[in-house]
């Protein structure tokens, strides 16, 4: 969780506001995973932060809703080194998938248990 968060922050996903009178907030949870090796013995544990989404509105709390994806460009320059540099490549991880784009619309969610505001 808190490799999640520190994420989070240096990202600067967020700015931490009072909530403005009339808007309600977009819960959120936390989600776990349990990720093992091909023997079935614990690799690691992962957290996610995951907004609430089906608790908003269109044309209220969102306006269009987007998938982010790696871009092409990104994949092609990471296999043209794995070629160049005889690398041996068997699957491609991305770790943290933002969407670099600014919002119309203010959102406001609640912070994710464990936050600290500092």
């Amino acid at each position: 969780m808190q490799n999640e968060i520190t994420t989070l922050k240096d990202n600067h996903t967020w700015d931490i506001f009072y909530l403005p009178v009339g808007h309600k907030p977009i819960g959120c949870k936390w989600v776990y995973k349990v990720k093992c090796n091909p023997d079935g013995t614990v690799n690691k544990y992962k957290a996610r932060f995951v907004a609430k989404s089906y608790n908003q509105i269109e044309g209220v709390n969102y306006f269009d809703s987007f998938s982010p994806v790696a871009k092409t460009v990104t994949v092609r320059i990471v296999l043209a080194l794995v070629g160049m540099k005889e690398w041996k490549l068997n699957q491609l991880k991305i770790n943290n998938a933002f969407l670099h784009g600014y919002l119309d619309e203010d959102i406001y969610i609640k912070l994710p248990k464990g936050y600290d505001k500092a």
